[in-house]
C-alpha cells in the first residue's frame, strides 16, 4: 500500500537544468528557495489541470 501523504523529494533534475542565461526566467542558485518556487509552480500546475477537467463552470 502507498502511504496517505508522499513527501515530494527535491527536483534535483530541474534544479540542474535551469537556464543560465534566460531574460524569462531567474536563475535560483539557493536550493531551499529553488524548492519553495518550484512546490508553488507544481501546485499551481495542479489547480490549473483539476480547473480545466472539471470544464464549463455552471451558475
Amino acid at each position: 500500500m502507498t502511504p496517505k501523504h508522499t513527501k515530494i523529494k527535491f527536483p534535483i533534475w530541474q534544479y540542474l537544468n535551469q537556464p543560465l542565461f534566460s531574460q524569462d526566467t531567474k536563475l535560483v542558485l539557493n536550493p531551499q528557495r529553488f524548492v519553495l518556487i518550484w512546490r508553488l509552480q507544481l501546485l499551481e500546475r495542479c489547480w490549473t489541470k483539476e480547473c480545466d477537467a472539471k470544464g464549463p463552470q455552471q451558475h
